[in-house]
């Protein structure tokens, strides 16, 4: 959550940025994430053989291949959003206020968009970057759980691979930020950060989702309705439009269809040119602080409720051809 939120480097920090136009910001982890709680995510044996192999130099007392001590999810859709649910009415009784204002990107969908439809009383609106909507997954809980160990690994050669598939122009990226990023991820790992490569892994938990597509999000009106919502999705955005589309209805993910699908009028889409799913750490951050500092104020892009815009990389907001 700091690499994504409050990256301290430049000019970075969206939460800092937030805070500074007057808001009182509050970030979370989920169970598994950043600085919560990482249960059963010390031991190297709770990785799949394969993310095994990549601690190289082996941990202390660590001699692959050794079977998992808790071969589960360490997370599921319930659990998040009870999570979000506590933090929420922490928030409510801090702050004396009655609903919260969302800011999520991507992942944070899975939990944010649920849960507005079902407390729909507890958020004022909803600001949604590049989330990741899957319109035909599960409602249910899926039968075998998806994966039988609670954590994989992410490494740096492979955030600036997938981030390099998403670069148009050469300025589109400042240098330097993969390397900034990827110091802001091991900041909040004392683990991951002492395994494998010299500049250390990330630990990522896995969890079971379902209830959150099509259905979901036109169910009662509720989201575009009394929750407004905006979304911004990057033109090279390639994480949350899966391209070419996936043949597994669960990864064909789509942030157009989100749109489509939420049933009430109170929606506006922006598509962000010239940028990519990783909108904050780019060129562009400052444009995307400003429009989500503007849509907590008003809830206006434009000073429509409703539509589809084009954000410009000098951060003007026209309506889309």
């Amino acid at each position: 959550m700091l690499a994504s939120f409050d990256l301290q480097y430049k000019t970075y920090s969206w939460a800092e940025a937030l805070a500074k136009d007057g808001y009182d910001v509050f970030m979370m982890d989920l169970q598994g994430s950043g600085r919560s709680p990482r249960p059963e995510m010390g031991s190297p044996c709770n990785l799949s053989e394969n993310d095994q192999k990549l601690l190289i130099p082996r941990p202390p007392g660590f001699t692959p291949p050794c079977s998992p001590t808790y071969p589960h999810q360490l997370n599921n859709s319930d659990s998040d959003q009870a999570e979000l649910h506590r933090v929420v009415e922490y928030i409510k009784l801090k702050c004396g206020v009655e609903q919260v204002a969302f800011v999520g990107w991507s992942a944070a969908a899975f939990t944010m968009g649920p849960y507005a439809v079902k407390h729909p009383e507890n958020v004022e609106s909803m600001f949604l970057l590049a989330p990741i909507f899957p319109p035909k997954a599960t409602s249910s809980p899926p039968s075998p759980p998806p994966s039988p160990v609670p954590m994989s690994l992410g490494a740096r050669p492979g955030l600036e691979n997938a981030w390099n598939l998403e670069l148009r122009s050469p300025d589109q990226r400042e240098p330097g930020m993969v390397d900034a990023v990827w110091a802001a991820y091991m900041e909040s790992e004392p683990i991951g950060s002492t395994w494998g490569p010299p500049e250390g892994l990330n630990r990522i938990r896995s969890f079971a989702r379902w209830g959150w597509n099509e259905t979901t999000a036109g169910q009662g009106g509720v989201l575009g309705g009394s929750v407004p919502v905006l979304i911004v999705d990057g033109e090279h955005d390639r994480t949350a439009n899966t391209t070419p589309p996936s043949g597994n209805v669960e990864l064909n993910f789509s942030v157009r269809a989100l749109y489509g699908a939420i049933a009430g009028p109170h929606k506006v889409m922006v598509k962000a040119l010239g940028a990519s799913h990783q909108m904050p750490w780019e060129q562009q951050h400052m444009n995307l602080h400003n429009l989500s500092s503007k849509w907590i104020e008003d809830r206006q892009v434009d000073g429509k409720t409703t539509g589809v815009f084009v954000m410009h990389q000098n951060g003007v907001i026209s309506p889309a051809p």
